[in-house]
């Protein structure tokens, strides 16, 4: 990373912000908003809206006005969704910029990160903007060649960056269906459209729209994730190489810190083929599973009792075609790096294989990285570097996973795990 010029840090910087979830969901919900109105078309009373029908909205005002052209059912699915773009990007906006700002001014009061940046060569502009963006779209890149490894004292800056992560990923649903009943309070003109939002987030068919009761169990699941890795972290890595330098107080937001970041933005404090085999197989599991996983922690029986027959079996057969995809990518990597197994067996292992399709997959971002020191032969122009395990394969072996990640970036599914 540390090769990369400012400019091109700069053009790194738009890349991720554009391409991440927050920001191409709401343009795709300009788009698709516009789209609809240019296909707004009269049918026999009904008002059809893009792939809308609005049918249930004011039934009897439709009829009557059969020959206008927006009804007041139209006038208000239009308009919310509108007004629930602009609130998608003033949540976009304001978060990034605040991210931004106390990213630049921890560094810039803390000496030793201060000095990190100095000896790197690094902007402290852009490495603020740059890191907030980085986290809260889930890239999970760094302009360091040690990602925040070299930041593991930095417990501000880490919080800052766990704050970012989960904003940009599990909050994010909560966050913005809580920003709209604030707006409801609180602006009178906007008040029905927020209404609107809050009670039809089926018709209004947003992806990160979800209900009170879906949005609560989002963010239940992502807890229970952050705590099960975080006891595991106490239990067997506490002592570990990568935190010994570490006071507790340090050890305890690092170890936050790594376990928000397994199922988010993919940034890491620690050496990852130093950690336990336990450990190492507890990431790869939930790194799997998508940002909005969801445990029902509290039971709908009548929504139960109507979707049940509908939703038997779905979830099983989603995870074993998932299941069947990785396994099929992990073959096509082995046929791929073939060669380097059979010469340098240690390092390319069927796991280490398995570790970064999940994490590709999953949009993680996490790699088992490669060492010299585990080659059968030693070779003297080997020397390890501050990259992916992905470095070392072959061009096929790199294209298998640019496939992968990108399968893994365009998919929108949301697994629920029903619990009698």
């Amino acid at each position: 990373m540390e090769i990369l010029s400012n400019p091109q840090l700069i053009i790194m910087t738009i890349l991720m912000f554009i391409g991440g979830e927050v920001f191409t969901s709401m343009a795709g919900l300009f788009f698709s908003n516009f789209i609809s109105e240019k296909n707004n078309v009269i049918d026999d009373g009904e008002i059809e809206l893009g792939n809308r029908k609005p049918e249930n909205l004011n039934p009897e005002q439709l009829a009557q006005n059969q020959g206008e052209a927006f009804n007041n059912g139209e006038h208000l699915l239009y308009h919310s969704i509108m007004f629930l773009g602009f609130v998608i990007l003033g949540y976009l906006l304001i978060v990034n910029i605040l991210g931004s700002a106390m990213v630049f001014l921890y560094v810039s009061f803390v000496s030793s990160a201060r000095s990190t940046l100095k000896s790197k060569g690094l902007n402290l502009f852009t490495f603020s903007i740059f890191t907030t963006i980085s986290s809260f779209t889930n890239c999970g890149f760094i302009p360091t060649n040690e990602n925040m490894v070299v930041f593991n004292k930095n417990s501000g800056l880490l919080l800052v960056i766990i704050a970012l992560a989960l904003l940009g990923n599990p909050l994010f649903p909560m966050c913005l269906r809580f920003l709209i009943w604030v707006m409801g309070k609180c602006v009178n003109k906007v008040g029905d459209y927020c209404d609107y939002l809050l009670k039809n987030t089926r018709e209004i068919g947003f992806h990160h729209l979800f209900t009170t009761r879906r949005s609560c169990c989002v963010v239940g699941t992502a807890l229970v994730f952050v705590v099960v890795q975080a006891l595991l972290f106490f239990a067997m890595e506490w002592n570990s190489a990568s935190l010994k330098e570490l006071n507790p107080f340090e050890r305890t937001i690092g170890v936050l810190f790594q376990s928000v970041n397994t199922s988010q933005a993919g940034e890491t404090i620690v050496n990852l083929p130093a950690m336990s085999t336990v450990i190492l197989v507890v990431i790869t599991i939930i790194m799997y599973f998508p940002p909005y996983t969801s445990i029902p922690f509290v039971k709908d029986e009548k929504k139960e009792q109507q979707n049940q027959e509908k939703r038997k079996g779905k979830t099983a057969k989603e995870l074993l075609t998932q299941l069947a995809s990785i396994c099929i990518f992990v073959f096509l990597i082995c046929i791929t790096e073939r060669k380097n197994m059979k010469e340098d067996p240690f390092n390319f292992t069927p796991f280490n294989f398995l570790f970064e399709v999940v994490s590709a997959y999953g949009n993680v971002g996490y790699s088992m990285g490669y060492s010299c020191k585990l080659r059968l032969k030693d070779e003297a122009n080997c020397v390890d570097k501050s990259y992916g395990f992905v470095g070392r394969w072959s061009d096929a072996g790199k294209t298998v996973l640019i496939v992968v990640m990108m399968l893994g970036r365009l998919k929108r599914y949301n697994m629920v795990w029903k619990f009698s």
